[in-house]
């Protein structure tokens, strides 16, 4: 099972409970190729392949071109992948749990190298609104479909 890296010198979780199925929520979620539809922070997406792991997809969130490698797959329970851009190596992990009232998703992102541990304050602010902003896009995409 894939896990961020705690020790690493951003690390940020964020999390909600969406009013949507879990089928929902997954649908949209594992995308990819959509997330710029619903999602401001990300402007454009190439998945390279199958939902799997081992696919690689390039994108650009928050004006970083990103590339990034699927490492786990687990419908409807986890996606987690691993990226780079810039000397940055990030762990991102979604879980999705089907709950009463609908589905709690939460996130959670490790950020590592060079220029985050020179910066690791503000990298750790900026892991933590861009995890918030993420799980807030997601809630009101399942929430309106």
């Amino acid at each position: 099972m894939v896990e961020i890296n705690r020790n690493a010198p951003a690390t940020a979780t964020a999390e909600t409970v969406i009013d949507a199925s879990l089928d929902t929520v997954w649908s949209i979620q594992s995308n990819i190729n959509d997330w710029s539809r619903w999602n401001p922070d990300v402007s454009r997406v190439d998945l390279r392949g199958p939902l799997a792991p081992g696919t690689e997809f390039r994108w650009k969130a928050g004006g970083l071109s990103i590339t990034s490698v699927l490492r786990e797959v687990e419908p409807k329970r986890r996606l987690a992948w691993t990226g780079k851009t810039m000397g940055i190596h990030a762990i991102h992990v979604w879980q999705f749990e089907a709950r009463e009232g609908g589905v709690l998703v939460r996130t959670e992102e490790s950020f590592d190298g060079f220029i985050v541990r020179l910066f690791a304050r503000s990298m750790r602010r900026m892991l933590a609104a861009s995890l918030e902003k993420g799980v807030n896009a997601l809630k009101m995409e399942c929430e309106r479909t």
